[in-house]
Formats: structure tokens, sequence, C-alpha cells
């Protein structure tokens, strides 16, 4: 970074003064020069059209003298700073002025044309080589009597044309100076604002990329580098998380597989050496069968939350009676509610009830909180299933009168393999995946899962579904 964009940020400030100072060295002297010539010549032009109609026509009529004209023109060469000559028609010299530095006036000037300066009010140049330099040169003719009797020529060196553009190359300058230190601030700018943010989130990739998911970027901004910047503190903080849900997923599943592994391994390994008589054989059998089961059903549950998690899930969506399928799954209960002399209640707001939704993942919600609702019931306990329409929604409760859950436990219960401390001796086969699966469910129905609980009292769960049109 160090190397390639703040270098390049200092190479394209440099590049911009040069260019800057290019630009006025040539542009503005080229498109200065043409404006002031042409604005001088018309102020000298001014000056003699004014002296040869108002004043020269009296020469001809003989009410002033050569001397008087003499000192009128030596009065316009002082102001004008230039050679004032005074000729008849043919180009033969009446008298003249000239400032310091200027020739002296020509007797005759060879081959006078008044009319080569056409239709422009003056021309540039050494006019028949008389002057060393380029000058400005005008010519106003004097009229007497509606004819020409003579001319008036002002020439002008251009050296007040330079003079001028020096003058005003060196105002541009200055203020190009000035515009560069001031857009110095524009480079201190991207250093503060936009150079050492980059610099910082370089370095939070680099420990990212590392391994270091816990390297925080200071957040000073709210603009698009702020954004950015926070924006790559919750991904890493996402990335952390997710590291240690991992971690601890990875123990959970080696726990709970391990355990019924070495207990089937060992009883196995027991029956074959013959430590296990024959007689107690089928007991520890049954064991093996159970831990089988715990075994399947962990394994099952965990193909079943791997559809979730590849957001790839496609829900079949169809609409069905919500009462019937409740019904079914409440009769698939009932060994284990006759067991326990638990009786299930069902209070439906009416007798049939239509809802849109994946008619499986329904039923293994319903399977879930059910099965939860009876495992944590105490003997001789009612466990209720009541459904209520609100506007477009359907909305199904389970509620049991067990032990409840603890209200520091209430964030934590869909979490995979999640066991409260109160559930680990009732919930000798469960997986801890069962409540996971229920929040995962609904959610990609795009419905809620509530729950309420009292510890000692009882929990209840609700749920919401869209209610089938019609």
């Amino acid at each position: 970074m160090k190397s390639t964009l703040y270098l390049k940020f200092i190479i394209i400030y440099m590049i911009f003064g040069f260019m800057s100072l290019f630009t006025v060295a040539t542009l503005t002297r080229t498109l200065a020069e043409e404006p002031l010539e042409r604005d001088l010549a018309a102020d000298v032009y001014q000056e003699a059209n004014l002296v040869a109609n108002e004043y020269l026509p009296h020469y001809f009529l003989g009410q002033i003298d050569e001397s008087a004209v003499h000192t009128q023109l030596v009065g316009m060469e002082a102001h004008l700073d230039g050679a004032v000559w005074f000729v008849d028609r043919e180009g033969n010299m009446i008298t003249s002025a000239h400032s310091d530095g200027y020739p002296t006036a020509p007797t005759a000037i060879e081959d006078f044309n008044p009319a080569e300066i056409g239709s422009a009010k003056y021309e540039v140049g050494t006019y028949h080589d008389y002057f060393k330099e380029d000058m400005i040169t005008v010519i106003a003719p004097v009229v007497h009597g509606y004819s020409t009797q003579g001319y008036l020529l002002i020439h002008k060196s251009m050296t007040q044309i330079g003079q001028l553009q020096i003058t005003l190359m060196n105002a541009a300058y200055i203020t190009l100076a000035v515009i560069y230190l001031l857009s110095f601030s524009i480079l201190l700018g991207i250093q503060f604002i936009v150079y050492r943010p980059l610099c910082k989130i370089t370095e939070a990739a680099k420990q990212y990329a590392s391994g270091n998911l816990d390297y925080e970027i200071p957040v000073n901004t709210e603009d698009e580098i702020g954004y950015l910047s926070a924006s790559l503190n919750f991904m890493s903080s996402q990335l952390r998380d997710m590291e240690d849900y991992q971690k601890k997923f990875v123990a959970n599943v080696s726990h709970d597989f391990r355990s019924p592994l070495t207990s089937i391994k060992g009883y196995v390994e027991a029956i074959a050496d013959g430590t296990i008589p024959s007689e107690m054989q089928g007991k520890y059998l049954n064991i093996i069968l159970f831990e089988t089961e715990r075994l399947t059903d962990l394994t099952k549950d965990l193909l079943t939350l791997n559809e979730f998690d590849t957001k790839n899930l496609l829900l079949d969506k169809v609409p069905f009676d919500l009462h019937e399928m409740i019904k079914n799954v409440a009769a698939s209960f009932e060994g284990r509610c006759t067991q326990k002399k638990i009786s299930i209640e069902l209070v439906f707001a009416r007798k049939h009830l239509k809802v849109v939704a994946d008619k499986r993942k329904i039923q293994q919600v319903l399977y879930n909180l059910l099965d939860n609702a009876i495992k944590f019931s105490d003997q001789d306990s009612i466990i209720t299933i009541e459904t209520t329409e609100r506007g477009d929604k359907i909305y199904t409760s389970v509620k049991d009168y067990g032990i409840g859950i603890p209200r520091n436990a209430l964030n934590k219960i869909w979490e995979r393999f999640y066991k409260s401390d109160l559930s680990r001796g009732k919930d000798k086969k469960g997986t801890g995946l069962g409540l996971a699966i229920v929040k995962e469910a609904i959610q990609a129905h795009g419905e809620n899962i509530n729950v309420v609980s009292t510890e000692g009292v009882g929990t209840e769960f609700i749920f919401s579904l869209p209610k089938a049109e019609g």
C-alpha cells in the first residue's frame, strides 16, 4: 500500500502541478496576446481619428501652420509613447514627432498606400522596414472639402503589450501557485480520509486471512469508509461466532456419538467374550438397541438441520387441514401418554381449519413440540393444543404444565445440542436438536415461533402459519 497507492497520489499531484504550469505558460500567453493587441490598437486608432477629424483639417484651411501641428504631434507622442507622422496623400512627410527609441521619420514614405491595411484598423509589422521591431500602425485620413488631403500615422511599439503580458503571466503564476498549495489540502484529505483508513482495512484483511478474527478496525466516521469498516468488523464477529459454533458443534456431535458407541462396543465385547451370561444378554441387547435408536435419531436430526443450512430448501407448500394433522400427531403419542397418564386436550377454533405450508415440515414441528411437552410433563397432567384465527394467520399453541424452563435458558433453547440442567434428568434419549429443527422449519416458512415459560409451572410454544384462502 505504501509503495503503490500513496505513491500514485503523489505522482498524480506532481503531474497536476506540471500540467497546470504548462497550460498557464502556453495557453494564457496565447489567449492574452491578441486581445491586448486589439485593445491597444483600438485606443491608438481612436486617438488618431480624433486629431485627424477635429484638428488637422485646419492645417489645410490655412488656419494653423506647420509649427502648431508639430506642437500637437509632440504632445501626442508624449502621451502615446510612440512615433506620430503627418503626411500628405502621396506620402510626403509634412511633420512628425517621436519618442526616444524610435527612428527619425523619413522625408517620404516609399510605396505609400493607405489602403494596405484593408478593412482592419491596424497592422503589425516593421512598416516598410522603417522600424527594427514589430510596431502597431494605425492610419487615420484627414478629410477636407469631401476629399482626403493627408493622413495621420501613429506607430506604437509592441513592447508595451509584452510588458502587459508579463504582468498578466505573473498574476497567473501567483494564482496558480496559490491554487496548487490549496490543492495540497486535497492530498492531505485523501491521506487522512481515504488512505489511512484503507491501510487499516488492509491490515484487518491480512489479520483475518491469518486467522486472527479478534482484530477490530476502529470506526471513526459515518461515511462509506466507516460503513465498510463496520461491515468488516461485523463479518469478523460473525466468522468468530461461526468458528466457535463449529468447534462446539463438532464437540457436541463427537460427545453424543461417542457415548452410545462406547456403550454399544462395551456390551458387545462383553457378550462376545462371555463376560455377560446368556440369561442376561437380553437385558443388555435392549440397552444396545436403545443406544442404536439414539444414534439413528441423532443422525436423522442432523440430516434435517443440514437441509435448512444449505439455504436451498424448497418447501412443498400445499393447503391442508391443520386440525386433522394435529389429531394424527396426538394419536401417535397415545402409548407414551397412557404410560404417564397424560391427557391431550384439543381446543380448536372450528371443526376444519386449512393452512398453506409444507405438510411434512409442520408435522415434524408438531411432533417435536408434543414430544417435548410429554417428556417434561409430570404424571397425571394435561397438555393443551389450541388453534386461534387472527386475520390471515393461524396461531397454534402447545402448552404443558411440567417443569418449565429457567429464565436464563429461554434464549438458549433454540441452540443446537442445548439441554438445560433441569432437562438432563428427564431427557435421556434427546439429542438437543428438536427445538432447533422447530425454529428452522417455522422460519423457513417466513413465520415466527415464541415461547412462554415459568419454572415449575409449565411451558407454552406458539407458532403462526398463513391461512389458506377460501
